[in-house]
């Protein structure tokens, strides 16, 4: 039996309170069926004050005498607008029951935000407002020039609006005045009552569920929500769902099924909730039965992405029949910022992630992701909010035409469909399982170490066989290691997260006048921040490319210095040189090449040439020139060409040991598991038997006594110094 405690006494010896309320010193305890006899029945009542209410109870005295009152005391509820009003409008026809959602008007008007890239439209906007203000002041006649302005204005719009980059696109996505998924559902529908709770426990207010009509047909909206404020970003979780929230959905959307409700969700979340809380509550479990649960739901669904999609937390209510994008909506399975953070270590990349992430709607419609994109307003759905939720509600309505005409099974199989083209594969390509991959990231502007030698070696001739200080096409390919050099540098500091530090350093130096030295402090910022660039770029297996075309240039340098001195030396030792020697030497040139030819040899000649030999030696003394020696050396060409000739026999010598050895199939096996893995245990097995093979079928005596001769001929040669010129080694002469 329920029972309620009374206050009971006798009324001449109680004790009175402010309210008018009396307690005694005995209690009575009264049961139910008294209750709904004699307390709150319609009796009249002998006392009524400030919520209490008494009446005397007839047959209940005390042993004197004297009547008991009893007194009861009905506490008064607190009073909420929400979820129930005290006075509700039975009759209601339309509009909405803003009584069962948290989703009120803003009591002031949200601040203009201005993105980094619109700040050329604010100076204009600036001008505009100027003439204006000087058009009210002075009386004066400024419509031609505001008319101008503001037709520069909107050219201005329209170009920076029709050229923008993914990571900018984002921005606009991010906005902080860009129209909610609650705005747009009050733009578009007649009637519209949202409905609350998981029936588990938490009602999740970044995931808001309703029931609304368009065009006097009803539909089940479930949209993630974002703040138009802090405030409200702090109450809706940043549009960041926990697994109540999806589990919400899940119930809207199953109901939604069992009515027969067209289901329109609207996308604008960064992403799940990750907190520990979610993880505990099994938040990737409510993704995944959400997923599951969408592709065998009976009725038609519709996806608008309104801001930003993130990952599975966007995905968990963006499994439609059609999808549709915003013009400056995204989407996309990890954020920019994160993806830069991952693969270029620094977030200082996400323009660069964007890029490659394909995040835009352009791009999700290209590849048959999004099945429509709705335009938004030159400066984004913020701009008219009214108008961007029209374009949402046509797209809408047509696409619903289209989807209720299908009976059920097309409408699972369309939805299926959907996504089963989405992607591409090949077919008729063997797979290979156990192939080994590099996972270590590759830098996109490291060159092949072959590339680099061929190159290098070629601007190494250039430089040497140059016959003047400087040579175009030379000139031309440093200029544009120089260039190459200097983009990887920047790239290299955006991904270090140090372009901050530098823009800001540069600042400071063109700030300082030419002719005033640095001080220490800005000596000390520089030295710090050098300091840390290479420390970062001295870590093994990181910016390989960079690494490469610093060694390069720093070699390409030191060739085109040495060049420098040897062509400032020779120059100073020619002026040296009396004209008489110069022209024994001439004559002894001219002897030489007559002598190659067959002539005899002039005895008198000869000693010339010993003679200004003597000379020339105590020219180069007088100039402070260390003598190593005088010799002839060989040719060169004849030198080369014996290398060559050599070369062509041992090649010829290994080949007929090929063929004697039957070696062909062993060396097609090894080309073939080459081309699968380089360096697998079966290549490296495969090699040392073929050397193994040649090593022992190769008679290489002969050969090894002419490439030892050879070795022999080369050091002779290179020991050796050219009559008529003069060597540089070590800063000897």
């Amino acid at each position: 039996m329920t029972t309620i405690s009374l206050v009971a006494g006798n009324c001449g010896r109680g004790r009175g309170y402010e309210d008018g309320r009396f307690e005694f010193r005995s209690n009575l305890y009264l049961g139910k069926d008294f209750l709904a006899s004699d307390l709150f029945n319609n009796n009249p009542f002998r006392r009524r004050a400030n919520g209490c209410l008494s009446k005397a109870l007839k047959g209940f005295e005390n042993g004197n005498g004297r009547r008991f009152r009893v007194i009861a005391r009905v506490k008064k509820g607190k009073k909420h607008d929400y979820p129930w009003p005290d006075n509700i409008d039975l009759d209601i026809k339309d509009g909405h029951l803003t009584y069962l959602s948290h989703f009120k008007p803003l009591a002031e008007k949200p601040k203009p935000v201005t993105l980094p890239f619109e700040k050329p439209l604010v100076d204009l906007e600036k001008k505009i407002i100027e003439v204006c203000r000087m058009a009210d002041e002075t009386g004066l006649d400024f419509t031609d020039q505001i008319g101008a302005l503001e037709n520069k204005y909107q050219q201005a719009l329209k170009d920076l609006y029709t050229h923008l980059t993914p990571i900018q696109r984002l921005a606009i996505a991010r906005h902080p005045n860009r129209p909610t998924a609650l705005d747009h559902i009050l733009n578009i529908t007649e009637k519209w009552v949202e409905l609350h709770g998981d029936r588990a426990g938490y009602d999740d207010p970044a995931m808001v569920t309703g029931i609304g009509t368009m065009d006097g047909k009803s539909y089940m909206f479930i949209g993630q929500q974002k703040g138009r404020n802090t405030k409200e970003n702090i109450f809706r979780n940043f549009a960041m769902p926990t697994p109540h929230g999806y589990r919400k959905a899940l119930r809207m959307m199953k109901y939604a099924d069992h009515h027969g409700l067209p289901i329109i969700t609207f996308v604008d979340t960064p992403g799940a909730y990750a907190d520990l809380k979610s993880e505990e509550l099994g938040q990737g479990e409510a993704i995944a039965h959400n997923l599951r649960t969408m592709f065998g739901l009976k009725v038609p669904i519709v996806t608008v992405v309104v801001g930003e999609g993130g990952s599975g937390g966007a995905l968990a209510i963006a499994c439609p029949n059609k999808l549709f994008m915003l013009e400056n909506s995204v989407l996309y399975v990890a954020s920019p910022e994160a993806c830069a953070a991952i693969l270029w270590k620094s977030s200082q990349a996400a323009p660069k992630a964007a890029e490659k992430l394909r995040i835009t709607a352009q791009e999700h419609y290209k590849r048959k992701i999004a099945d429509g994109i709705i335009p938004e307003p030159l400066g984004g759905a913020h701009a008219d909010p009214v108008w961007t939720s029209q374009q949402i509600r046509f797209a809408i309505t047509r696409a619903m035409d289209e989807l209720t005409k299908m009976d059920t099974e097309e409408l699972l199989r369309h939805r299926m469909l959907k996504f089963r083209s989405i992607g591409g594969f090949q077919e008729g390509k063997p797979v290979e399982p156990e192939r080994k991959r590099n996972m270590k990231p590759s830098d996109a502007s490291m060159l092949n170490a072959a590339d680099i030698e061929s190159d290098l070696e070629k601007l190494k001739k250039n430089i040497l066989e140059a016959k003047g200080p400087s040579d175009p096409i030379t000139d031309q390919a440093i200029e544009k290691l120089k260039q190459d050099v200097d983009n990887e540098v920047t790239r290299a500091f955006i991904s270090m997260g140090l372009q901050e530090k530098l823009e800001s350093l540069k600042l400071e130096l063109s700030r300082a006048s030419d002719n005033q030295t640095l001080n220490r402090n800005l000596k000390v910022k520089v030295d710090k921040l050098m300091q840390e660039f290479k420390q970062n770029l001295s870590r093994p297996g990181t910016y390989l490319g960079l690494k490469q075309k610093l060694e390069k240039l720093s070699m390409v340098s030191r060739l085109i210095e040495q060049k420098e001195k040897g062509e400032k030396l020779k120059a100073e030792v020619n002026q040296k040189i009396p004209s008489e020697i110069k022209e024994k030497l001439e004559q002894l040139q001219t002897a030489q090449a007559n002598l190659s030819k067959g002539d005899p040899l002039d005895e008198d000649l000869v000693a010339e040439a010993v003679k200004a030999k003597k000379e020339l030696i105590e020219v180069l003394k007088s100039a402070n020139l260390e003598i190593v020696g005088v010799a002839k050396r060989k040719a060169a060409a004849e030198l080369q060409e014996k290398i060559v000739n050599v070369k062509k026999e041992i090649d010829g010598e290994i080949e007929r040991v090929i063929d004697v050895a039957g070696l062909h199939g062993k060396i097609e096996e090894l080309k073939a598991e080459m081309a699968i893995d380089s360096s697998s245990p079966k290549v490296e097995k495969l090699q040392a038997e073929i050397k193994e093979e040649i090593r022992t079928s190769l008679d290489d005596t002969a050969l090894k006594q002419k490439v030892e001769n050879l070795r022999r001929e080369f050091a002779t040669s290179s020991e050796e110094v050219i009559d008529d010129k003069v060597i540089a080694e070590n800063g000897r002469w």
